[in-house]
């Protein structure tokens, strides 16, 4: 952990945190005139966390049964041993309803305090209205602006990274971030080489303005040029009660294995050099690393390419799988609810995703916004000499 200090970080007054049209532009104006003195951005604490996985578990078991797959080729391959699916009745914003409560919670707010919603999805329930709207409803944030971001796998370090820049500049004080995902909707239950690896989940952040935490580096990239290499193209229409296509030609994930598990490790670990390069911090610095859970041999070949050591690298794709945009904010919440992830620590995350696009994202993590204190230099006696 490493204590960074700032010159001039722009307090936060009574009067932004009582909310309100006439405060919300007072904030805004300060935070102008802040910046124009040469104060530094407004950080942001992740004032809570939450999760949520559907209540059905598929094992390897299971998938046995669906197609030509044993339970050592499905671990040796992707280290996943079960993963979680959504009931037909539950969407892509129903399970971000349910993790953004727990995040709510946790942060001790209400929905209402919540100044904007962005959710992360590739599966959402419809065109429109978006996912983040119909999450803004189920929390009560009758006061919140609401949009969705669909960036696959590198969707929920677009939704933060814009989450931090509404926070740090002073147009919200208090942001919701969700990754969700239906991904069993969108999967081809007669490939092998991805029906194996996606499943459902969603996660929740809270971001609140402080005086200590947020970002320190944020990297994000993307190739066009690479759309084959990952991809679900086709209409989205409807499911059966399973969850499975109705149509032979209905949305479904095409995967090229190979070059998206040698894309991967090498995009996953220059954009996490990249971030720490902005932030000026090297790679003994990181404490802990939250890498998109694609599967286990992705993980490690990162980790290990990073030179990162296997313990600080938090891993849970062994229960959940893929849960694309979910992923890193599932991990968080369980890092964070489970004692791993802690006040001052520095974070990385890092993704990659259809696009193909990639990216990373440093963040000084911290809950109560309030700088860790430097342990004390040693006192050393001084000697004087003679006896």
């Amino acid at each position: 952990m490493r204590v960074h200090q700032h010159s001039r970080v722009l307090r936060i007054g009574t009067a932004a945190a009582q909310g309100g049209p006439r405060e919300a532009r007072w904030y805004t104006r300060r935070t102008r005139a802040a910046l124009a003195d040469g104060a530094t951005l407004i950080r942001t604490r992740i004032a809570g966390l939450g999760h949520y996985l559907p209540e059905r578990v598929l094992t390897n078991a299971d998938l046995e049964k669906l197609v030509e797959t044993s339970d050592q080729w499905i671990r040796d391959r992707t280290g996943i041993e079960e993963r979680h699916i959504a009931a037909p009745h539950e969407t892509s914003s129903s399970l971000g309803l349910a993790a953004s409560r727990m995040a709510i919670e946790h942060a001790g707010i209400r929905g209402q305090d919540i100044d904007l919603v962005i959710a992360a999805t590739t599966t959402p329930d419809g065109l429109f209205p978006s996912v983040a709207s119909l999450i803004q409803n189920g929390i009560g944030a009758t006061n919140a602006g609401a949009f969705d971001i669909n960036s696959a796998c590198v969707g929920f370090l677009a939704a933060l990274s814009t989450g931090f820049q509404f926070v740090a500049t002073g147009a919200a004080r208090r942001v919701l971030v969700v990754g969700t995902e239906v991904l069993s909707r969108i999967v081809d239950w007669q490939d092998r080489s991805t029906c194996v690896l996606f499943a459902d989940g969603a996660g929740a952040l809270v971001l609140e303005a402080a005086e200590f935490g947020g970002p320190l580096g944020i990297v994000l990239h993307s190739d066009g040029s690479k759309k084959a290499v990952l991809f679900a193209d086709g209409p989205c229409g409807p499911r059966d009660a399973d969850g499975k296509a109705t149509s032979p030609d209905q949305c479904t994930i095409h995967m090229d294995g190979p070059a998206t598990f040698k894309f991967a490790v090498q995009a996953m670990t220059n954009s996490t050099r990249e971030a720490l390069a902005r932030a000026r911090l090297g790679v003994d610095d990181i404490d802990l690393l939250v890498p998109h859970q694609a599967n286990l041999r992705i993980i490690q070949g990162t980790a290990k390419a990073l030179g990162v050591p296997p313990e600080k690298a938090f891993v849970t794709v062994q229960k959940n799988g893929n849960t694309s945009s979910a992923s890193i904010p599932l991990a968080l919440s369980a890092a964070a609810h489970s004692g791993r992830l802690v006040d001052g620590m520095n974070v990385a995350l890092c993704a990659f995703g259809g696009g193909l696009s990639w990216g990373s994202l440093l963040l000084e993590y911290s809950r109560t916004g309030v700088a860790p204190v430097a342990p004390a230099a040693p006192l050393v006696a001084a000697h004087a000499g003679g006896d």
